[in-house]
């Protein structure tokens, strides 16, 4: 019951108000006392705005901690969206008439607290909702700056390698070498028992994080430097996960045992005729995020028939790397820069980074398996490992 005198609420049934202990008339009617109520509209207005906040900081904390998980025609993106826009007008409409309801009540329902929170929260949400875009994309920004420095860092590294190895790129193994997902031996003694190689340093197999771990060997990089911030997919490479505690990461040939967990990036196809060197095109791709035609840690291989390069924005979109949410990639070009691109074809006469030349479309290529080659010394393919249990 509210006091007629300082409008405190108090419980029910009591003599005097508890705040200014004035005398509380009894609410009757035709002589009968009737017991004050909290209400029902009003804690149903409460419910329904606790209910839509909830959902919206839902889809916030997956938001914060995989953004890869909330594509924009997910499921989950699409129901918590509709469930958190029809809880908060729910929640308003409720709110203004148990206001209503309350105020013409005479002081039999009381429940004005759960009426206001009703209304603030919707209030405070479309305050949110106007101020959110802004921030997702200030840190989106971020992320990608983030991504495009690990990529500038790893083309630096690049050219010091080449200094002490005859202007070559980065290449695990010998002539010969083949590409698989998985070396012999990450934890070998040498190279040769590392990648397989014939007494003659020949033959054998590496993948395409072996050719990048290199970097790791021989040029300093450390590795949170192939992690795409933006990739929660991946994690940093330690040899003490694996169980390797009396060996150092310069003593290791490979990112460990499953190499395609700790590696975010995509590589120019360095087992083939086309490997990169110094004087290759300046304007041939280097390395990027992984392309959507090979399976990955968090997706299978996209369906190569979604993507169109002449088609409209959204069959563009199907050719670019996943972990940017279809946006673009960060891509190292071999002049040393690196560009967020929108589209995939964006290397030498608009080449596709993440296919090799069929002789069709050059924008378009063909999707890249295991054993793919570049076409020629124009053609840009960069690949990265699958995982092992992804191979057929």
């Amino acid at each position: 019951m509210l006091c007629p005198k300082c409008g405190k609420e108090n419980p029910d049934n009591v003599g005097t108000c508890t705040a200014c202990n004035y005398e509380l008339p009894a609410v009757s009617v035709e002589g009968k006392r009737v017991d004050v109520q909290i209400s029902k509209m009003a804690v149903a207005s409460s419910l329904c705005a606790l209910v839509g906040l909830v959902c919206s900081l839902l889809l916030l904390v997956i938001a914060v901690v995989n953004p890869l998980v909330l594509d924009r025609d997910s499921l989950l993106f699409l129901l918590s969206g509709w469930v958190t826009q029809l809880a908060m007008v729910v929640s308003f409409c409720l709110g203004v008439a148990a206001l209503v309801q309350i105020s013409a009540s005479a002081g039999r329902r009381t429940g004005q607290g759960f009426a206001v929170i009703g209304l603030a929260v919707p209030f405070i949400l479309f305050l949110l909702v106007m101020w959110l875009p802004a921030l997702a994309r200030e840190m989106e920004t971020a992320l990608r700056g983030r991504c495009g420095a690990n990529l500038m860092g790893i083309g630096k590294a690049m050219l010091i390698y080449a200094d002490d190895y005859q202007d070559q790129l980065p290449r695990a193994g010998g002539p010969g070498t083949v590409w698989q997902p998985k070396i012999n031996n990450w934890q070998a003694q040498d190279r040769f028992d590392a990648y397989g190689l014939t007494p003659d340093g020949r033959g054998g197999a590496a993948g395409i994080s072996a050719s990048l771990y290199l970097l790791i060997k021989y040029a300093g990089l450390l590795p949170n430097s192939f992690l795409c911030p933006y990739d929660h997919s991946m994690s940093e490479f330690k040899p003490t996960k694996y169980n390797v505690r009396d060996q150092e990461l310069t003593s290791v040939w490979d990112f460990g045992p499953e190499p395609w967990k700790h590696c975010s990036y995509a590589y120019h196809m360095p087992y083939s005729l086309y490997a990169l060197t110094t004087s290759s095109e300046p304007g041939i791709g280097v390395a990027a995020d992984r392309g959507p035609w090979i399976d990955s840690p968090f997706a299978k291989a996209r369906n190569f028939r979604l993507f169109k390069p002449d088609g409209d924005i959204k069959q563009q979109k199907a050719g670019n790397s996943l972990v940017h949410q279809e946006d673009g990639q960060n891509v190292l070009f071999m002049d040393g820069h690196v560009y967020f691109e929108k589209r995939a074809f964006c290397a030498i006469n608009d080449d596709n980074i993440y296919t090799f030349w069929d002789g069709s479309d050059i924008r378009r290529g063909a999707p890249p398996i295991i054993g793919s080659q570049p076409q020629d010394r124009r053609d840009s393919l960069l690949v990265h490992d699958p995982p092992v249990a992804a191979r057929k």
